[in-house]
């Protein structure tokens, strides 16, 4: 039988939650307030698609493992679909203006077109747009 997961939460930790809320709001992301509190702020990013935003205190609670220092380390790279061209620059030049940082240059080729930036926390971030999925 194969897995099918209804919805996916991605945990992040954050250094200082408000700023990473703004951040990703001015991005356009929406927050759902049920799920959001002084320690973590439920990001929704699709449909059954969430990114939890946990204060680093709140994240080390799940685990025995010491965090990665994501501007230094790599843990995961998380990758957004975008419907258009245009859309991946305005959502990467958002988050440069924002104050997240540039990663890699912009990959561009007949199956994907993508640029990516880092968060305020260091964290990788991938916008893509792939014609054929359109």
């Amino acid at each position: 039988m194969a897995v099918k997961a209804k919805e996916i939460y991605v945990n992040l930790p954050v250094k200082d939650l408000q700023k990473s809320k703004d951040f990703f709001s001015s991005l356009g992301f929406e927050f759902n307030e049920e799920m959001t509190n002084e320690q973590g702020a439920c990001m929704m990013v699709g449909e059954n698609i969430y990114v939890m935003l946990l204060t680093e205190a709140f994240f080390k609670t799940f685990t025995k493992k010491e965090l990665a220092d994501a501007t230094r380390n790599t843990e995961v790279i998380t990758a957004i679909s975008a419907d258009s061209r245009e859309e991946v620059d305005e959502m990467v030049n958002k988050a440069l203006a924002a104050g997240g940082t540039a990663s890699n240059d912009r990959m561009d080729d007949e199956y994907m077109y993508g640029w990516s930036f880092q968060d305020v926390d260091g964290h990788l971030w991938e916008v893509i747009y792939m014609p054929q999925q359109s």
